[in-house]
């Protein structure tokens, strides 16, 4: 009897669905194309939708779909009929019944890499699920494009993509092609990001993306505490290079066990990280907003603001309590009476509410590009004083 392989195929086949983002602006619909990723990214929020699939998982020697990501990868099977029948129920929903931000398209893919690299093992095991990997793409996408008249966003930490960059221009303006590029610090992507490709092939393949006549988009996420305004600001400029239809961006944000697996690699690799950004819901806050509006002065300055969509929390961001306490926490050293406190408490709630709150609700409501359509003219760009250093 053959051992559970942990990269394999799993029964269930690829289909168009319905996702669960929110103030994205990502897609209406996704293709996952896989269970599981090889690329193993410490910061992935993905384990804990896989969680729940913990049983089936265990079939294929997986104990801990958290601690053991990136060492699974299971292609999902191809079945025309059930892929068929789910694009057909995608291209029928009515206009009134679709996210208004999700620009009609499906994305590949956003609890896997549509172009990772399988490896079974053996050699003829990991040829064959490679191969049945890119078929499997190239099938959907082809449906796709001759079948309906939905849009397309490829997302993909992987130059495996150019094999497909023919097909992607079938598309026209129906397809945006974008990687994730957080950094171009080789060293620092490898502790984040141990698998995938490095960003400066990731950056080359969007260069010859654009140069084959694509739409290109970069998802500049997620920034890691390590990325200073030196870092952005570099990365930034060379992405300028591309004329992006999008530049998306969020910090890394607490999900599940992924700061777990980042202390755990930090220590393993014996390297030093800023782990205190982690260790209270206010220390985090504090970090994830600073590092929001660093990249929105950076956009401006490297001439990016009118593409720029930048990505707030939707539920930790938001928490008036969290915010109201990192404003408490700040001014600690400033020995305040209990009176001149007070003052401070009811001017933070009233900051909260006619500054922040608009601010996050201002890129919560942002729509994103897409090429040959107008940009929203009502659109402006949410302007906030810094929050943390206004104590």
């Amino acid at each position: 009897m053959n051992s559970p392989n942990k990269v394999d195929m799993w029964r269930l086949p690829a289909k168009v669905e319905a996702n669960g983002f929110k103030y994205k602006s990502l897609c209406n619909w996704v293709v996952n194309t896989a269970v599981g990723c090889s690329h193993g990214c410490h910061f992935c929020y993905v384990p804990s939708i896989t969680n729940w699939q913990r049983e089936k998982l265990s079939k294929f020697g997986v104990q801990d779909p958290d601690s053991e990501w990136g060492e699974y990868a299971l292609l999902r099977e191809w079945n025309p009929d059930v892929f068929c029948s789910s694009l057909a129920k995608a291209a029928n929903t009515p206009l009134p019944e679709l996210k208004p931000d999700g620009n009609r398209a499906i994305m590949f893919s956003s609890t896997t890499d549509p172009y990772q690299a399988f490896n079974a093992g053996s050699t003829e095991r990991t040829r064959q699920l490679n191969l049945r990997s890119e078929q499997l793409v190239r099938r959907c996408l082809e449906l796709i494009c001759h079948e309906s008249k939905l849009n397309v966003r490829i997302l993909t930490r992987s130059p495996l993509a150019k094999q497909h960059f023919d097909l992607f221009k079938a598309f026209g303006d129906r397809l945006v092609f974008g990687m994730s590029l957080p950094t171009l610090n080789d060293k620092l992507s490898r502790v984040y990001e141990p698998n995938a490709p490095g960003p400066k092939a990731r950056l080359r393949t969007l260069l010859e993306a654009r140069e084959a006549g694509l739409n290109v988009y970069v998802a500049l996420a997620p920034t890691y505490p390590e990325c200073d305004e030196a870092d952005i600001e570099t990365t930034l400029k060379e992405i300028r290079k591309l004329d992006p239809v999008t530049v998306f961006h969020e910090p890394i944000n607490i999900r599940a066990e992924n700061v777990r697996r980042i202390e755990q690699a930090a220590k393993r690799l014996g390297v030093k990280m800023n782990l205190a950004v982690y260790a209270t819901p206010e220390a985090w806050m504090k970090y994830a907003v600073e590092q929001l509006l660093l990249v929105q002065r950076l956009a401006a300055r490297t001439g990016l603001s009118e593409v720029l969509h930048l990505w707030p929390d939707h539920d930790d961001l938001s928490r008036k309590k969290t915010f109201l306490s990192a404003r408490k926490l700040l001014r600690a050293d400033l020995k305040l009476d209990e009176e001149e406190l007070k003052v401070r408490a009811q001017e933070d709630a009233g900051y909260y509410e006619k500054e922040y709150l608009p601010w996050l609700q201002g890129w919560w409501n942002r729509v994103s590009e897409w090429p040959g359509q107008k940009r929203a003219e009502d659109f402006k760009i949410p302007a906030l004083i810094d929050p943390f250093k206004q104590c």
